[in-house]
């Protein structure tokens, strides 16, 4: 990614409605369809500035990987201790079958394989794990956010089910998210191209706006995994090796 996206997410982590509404959607995913132990492990590859630790060691002990090393730097003050630094698809010096839980959110589109980053974040699965994955949704939905965070692609359901399948993976779950919201990302999109501005600016709306956002996004935490969710901005999966 471009070094002001993880400005931005410095900036705004603790305070803009996506971050903030979609990891209580995720808590509550992770409670309500994936069993962990009480001392479960868990690894979040991808962690950025470290935003999602804090939820993620709810449910076990957590360790972190993040390439970018000033966005690491502040994963490793959040996290208390240090975080690595392996790049998929290697994993280099990440033990296998260590882990409970894998999250990588928001991060295989950011991998040219992503079919060897599945791969590669399966051996790490102790018996019994799981990998919660979340990637943006809907080609036609590509702009300069997507350019300026340098991925690769955006999924759709079936482009995802393909790439775990093709990584010799199990699919327990795969649903959108980021559904409530849909029709006016989609409107903003297509504003944005007929108007010419197109960019990547991820600053928070004004906060009433912020705060009606975040809740109105927040309410799917009680469907997500338990109900049919309609299009929405992005996809969640729960994957399992076969």
């Amino acid at each position: 990614m471009e070094r002001i996206i993880y400005d931005r997410m410095a900036a705004h982590d603790a305070t803009h409605w996506w971050y903030r509404a979609r990891r209580e959607v995720l808590a509550g995913l992770i409670a309500r369809r994936i069993a962990l132990p009480k001392s479960a492990r868990i690894l979040e590859i991808g962690c950025g500035t470290g935003h999602n630790l804090a939820m993620l060691a709810r449910f076990g002990a957590v360790d972190a990987i993040e390439i970018d090393p000033a966005a690491r730097k502040i994963a490793a003050e959040r996290l208390g201790r240090p975080v690595g630094d392996a790049p998929l698809p290697s994993l280099a010096d990440v033990a296998d079958a260590s882990y409970d839980l894998v999250a990588v959110l928001d991060v295989i589109e950011h991998v040219e394989d992503d079919r060897a980053a599945l791969k590669a974040i399966a051996a790490r699965l102790k018996p019994g794990g799981r990998i919660l994955v979340t990637v943006p949704q809907f080609m036609f939905l590509w702009s300069g956010h997507d350019v300026a965070n340098h991925h690769f692609r955006r999924y759709s359901k079936a482009t995802l089910r393909h790439a775990i399948d093709e990584a010799g993976l199990k699919v327990e779950l795969l649903q959108s998210f980021n559904s409530l919201l849909f029709p006016l990302a989609v409107a903003s999109r297509v504003a944005a191209r007929m108007t010419g501005r197109e960019g990547s600016d991820d600053t928070p709306p004004p906060r009433p706006v912020n705060a009606l956002f975040q809740a109105i996004f927040a309410l799917e935490r009680f469907l997500v995994g338990r109900a049919p969710m309609p299009p929405g901005v992005s996809l969640v999966a729960i994957v399992s090796p076969r």
